[in-house]
């Protein structure tokens, strides 16, 4: 896919990958080997029919294509961005083993994006709304996929959002030239023409309770996400000039500080930043970074490139933009420069010894090697927890020690009439991961409130 130079989209925030055109897209489709078990459906999370969806691209049948994706993904623009498809329905295409796979995530790209482009949202025939209501918290991707299943299904929907905009992660976790907020906010919109309604500035567990949302609502899915900053608890954390990556980039994108200064919320960059983790937030961190004026940008992680879960191409594009990579390295301290604020980080360096739960090589410290780093800006990007408020403020809701709710296959959890999916369920996931466990959760609701003689009490 044809991408922005990296010496000009280093200077904006406009999207990088920049889309198939029509005579592309449908190059591109008649690769597809139409496999009569095709191994791509087993590997998408959402189950979307790949083989005839791309069989129409094909052909130039766009809008047919469209409405087999919809059928099983409401947010297709916005998975052909930013899913992990070359580990998922493109790892699982039969020409992964020899040649290059299809590239399904960038022809559902296209199909999205043509149809919002030249069609237009056309909502399916909707039955009507007599089943139920059913209450969503949260309005990330798992809570938008689980309203919109219900939706079609004949319920009525109300998604409680804390924030002031829709979207969760999708609009205050991924920068805009990976996943523009235009995209979100017309994602969101399709979900709203589907008879949803949101409410925003509502927090669960302190606006309002669960519990009183049951006196309300028939039931209720809980998709409040993984919000919550890991920290690595050394010394000299707290320094001005230490961030953790939420904090970073809910700046960056929800008070939209990449417009400065048309919007008046700058963010402190300074000359040598630092970002630690090797995931797909530490690339976005570090390319952010890079646009807002650092003059180095360095991403330092503990195992080696091959170890690292960022998508590969989200690497690549870092290191054309000038991102440099130390690896086999982590913080043990921070320094300050005697007037409070951040000199730089003490490091030590690490080998790699057996494979831990992972199955990635453990990082192992080496006695004696640390040195120094001078840097003036560190971002902290080892991984987020579950969102812990909603469940503190909820009696009878069960969780784990990792702070994620214990639900069963079904996404059912320790309270009648409540179900949960998404990052709450499994910890700090992909989007398409938190969309696959919101359809088993809406499916189950589904059936649940289709049988109400065994409706439990609560």
């Amino acid at each position: 896919m044809p991408e922005q130079p990296p010496d000009l989209r280093i200077k904006n925030f406009n999207e990088v990958a920049l889309g198939y055109t029509p005579e592309m897209a449908m190059e591109e489709a008649k690769r597809c080997l139409q496999c009569k078990n095709p191994a791509c459906v087993k590997g998408c999370p959402v189950g979307v029919n790949i083989p005839a969806f791309i069989k129409c691209v094909s052909r130039g049948e766009f809008e047919k294509a469209i409405d087999i994706i919809r059928q099983n993904n409401s947010l297709p623009a916005i998975c052909g961005r930013v899913c992990p498809y070359e580990r998922q329905c493109e790892g699982a295409c039969v020409l992964d083993k020899k040649h290059e796979p299809v590239g399904i995530g960038f022809l559902e790209r296209f199909v999205a994006d043509y149809e919002r482009e030249h069609i237009g949202f056309r909502i399916p025939p909707l039955p009507e709304k007599k089943l139920g209501s059913v209450a969503v918290i949260g309005s990330g991707p798992a809570g938008l996929t689980a309203a919109s299943d219900l939706a079609k299904l004949g319920y009525f929907v109300t998604i409680f959002e804390a924030l002031h905009e829709v979207g969760g992660v999708l609009t205050y976790g991924i920068p805009e030239f990976r996943l523009p907020k235009n995209i979100v906010q017309a994602e969101v919109e399709y979900v709203r023409k589907l008879g949803v309604e949101i409410k925003t500035n509502v927090v669960v567990g302190k606006t309002i309770s669960l519990h009183e949302i049951l006196k309300e609502f028939d039931a209720a899915f809980i998709g409040t996400g993984a919000g919550l900053p890991k920290f690595m608890h050394i010394p000299g954390e707290s320094l001005p000039g230490i961030y953790s990556a939420n904090e970073f980039l809910t700046r960056v994108n929800l008070m939209k500080a990449y417009r400065f200064p048309e919007y008046d919320t700058p963010v402190t960059v300074g000359k040598r930043v630092a970002v630690i983790g090797g995931g797909n937030v530490a690339m976005d961190c570090a390319r952010t970074a890079l646009r807002l004026g650092a003059r180095e940008c360095m991403v330092v992680y503990r195992r080696t490139e091959k170890e690292m879960p960022a998508r590969v191409e989200e690497i690549r594009r870092a290191k054309e933009e000038g991102v440099k990579f130390l690896e086999l390295a982590a913080p043990v301290s921070y320094l300050d420069d005697g007037q409070g604020r951040l000199r730089s980080m003490r490091c030590i360096r690490f080998t790699l010894g057996e494979p831990d739960e992972s199955g990635r090589r453990r990082p192992v410290p080496i006695p004696g090697s640390e040195f120094e780093l001078e840097v003036d800006t560190v971002l902290v990007a080892i991984g987020q927890e579950p969102n812990p408020l909603l469940p503190r403020c909820t009696p009878g809701l069960k969780t784990r020690a990792d702070g994620t709710i214990k639900v069963d296959q079904e996404g059912r959890t320790s309270i009648p009439r409540v179900w949960a999916g998404g990052d709450i369920i499994h910890g700090d996931a992909t989007v398409i991961l938190a969309m696959g466990t919101a359809r088993i959760a809406a499916n189950s609701i589904h059936r649940y409130l289709t049988s109400p003689k065994d409706w439990p009490k609560v």
